[in-house]
């Protein structure tokens, strides 16, 4: 199969779809990679390194839209590129397609193949490959919570961990999955004051017999939220609903009680924010301040460790892309029934539950397509 690695153009995003040691992968298995001049260059990855491992390198994302089979991205295509794929094509990559209903649409007119990073499950439960991003975002919301809590940044003007003689910052961290959890590290390590809301009690009991004291574990519903989010210096949204809409945890009403200065970092907005006042931002402008409370809500948070990010990532895709381009679409979703879950449109049709309830689209079960 031919396979295609074209340069990624969302604002600030430096992450690449495959990393030299992955089209060395593919390229041992006998299929073609094309990569975009430049593709991985801002992360170290330089153009002879990929022919190193095997690939050609084209100059534009044009000739690679067209000649490849399989298109391998990190972030959701923008317009221009939705525009360039064609009926059958497999687009393999992130889409978050619930709360982007122009996306959604482009794809279904392409008829291509398209599967999401984001819905694929593993063997053992989980989302195996968007925990990898999970765990960076969620290490970065408490770097990013903590730099915009500074005067200078728009915040209160709080040091997070505090000093001898001045208590430290207030941390609510809501959701204990795979960002929740990796916040939380990250929070104790500063010295904050850290609590945590989840609707598993067998999560909070785990992370209170790893934690013990350090932390505050509280059943999520309205009202512990509401009274955790009002004393809160620092609140993050973790919380997912695999391929569907994240749920309006923290309303217009809670924010505009909080305390002024006071900063959110909503890790949940590429399915659309957990906070009721949220929108996405970029990393050129990566905050907006709503009723004196300071937004952060870039929806490619690992893109800003993108070296990081795409080896972690690669990590996590490399065998499935593998399987796609030795079987092809059909035989390796027949066989695998955790990468099937992650076509979410195909040939016209909205293949994934969720995603059809969100956006109003009639659901196509995947099986269908595989007769």
């Amino acid at each position: 199969m031919l396979v295609g690695v074209p340069k990624e153009i969302k604002n600030h995003e430096y992450r690449v779809g495959l990393t030299p040691p992955s089209v060395h992968e593919l390229v041992g298995r006998g299929h073609q990679v094309l990569v975009q001049t430049g593709a991985g260059a801002e992360i170290g990855l330089s153009d002879e390194q990929y022919t190193a491992a095997g690939a050609s390198i084209v100059a534009g994302a044009k000739e690679i839209f067209e000649r490849a089979d399989m298109i391998v991205k990190v972030k959701e295509p923008q317009p221009q590129e939705c525009a360039m794929l064609r009926e059958g094509q497999i687009l393999y990559t992130y889409l978050h397609l619930a709360p982007d209903p122009e996306q959604t649409a482009a794809l279904v007119k392409s008829g291509a193949i398209c599967i999401a990073y984001e819905t694929i499950t593993g063997p053992g439960g989980g989302l195996p490959l968007l925990a990898p991003m999970s765990e960076v975002a969620g290490r970065m919301a408490i770097q990013a919570g903590a730099s915009h809590l500074e005067k200078s940044k728009g915040g209160m003007g709080l040091l997070l961990g505090g000093v001898p003689g001045v208590a430290p910052g207030h941390v609510v961290i809501i959701g204990a999955g795979v960002v929740g959890t990796n916040a939380l590290q990250m929070a104790v390590g500063t010295g904050a004051r850290v609590s945590v809301l989840d609707k598993s009690v067998d999560r909070l009991r785990q992370l209170d017999l790893i934690y013990g004291n350090r932390i505050s574990t509280l059943y999520s519903n309205a009202h512990a939220i509401e009274e955790a989010v009002l004393s809160a210096d620092l609140v993050i949204g973790g919380v997912l609903v695999p391929g569907a809409a994240a749920p309006k945890l923290v309303t217009r009403s809670m924010v505009s009680r909080m305390k002024k200065g006071a900063v959110v970092v909503d890790v949940a907005i590429d399915q659309g924010g957990c906070f009721e006042t949220s929108h996405a931002t970029t990393h050129a402008d990566p905050t907006f301040v709503v009723d004196g409370v300071v937004h952060y809500c870039v929806a490619n948070m690992p893109g800003a460790v993108a070296r990081t990010s795409t080896f972690a990532l690669n990590n996590a895709t490399i065998g499935h892309a593998v399987a796609l381009a030795t079987k092809g679409w059909r035989q390796a979703l027949r066989e695998d029934p955790h990468l099937k879950n992650g076509l979410n449109v195909a040939q016209g049709k909205v293949t994934y539950a969720a995603v059809a309830k969100d956006l109003g689209y009639d659901y196509v079960p995947a099986d269908t397509l595989l007769a």
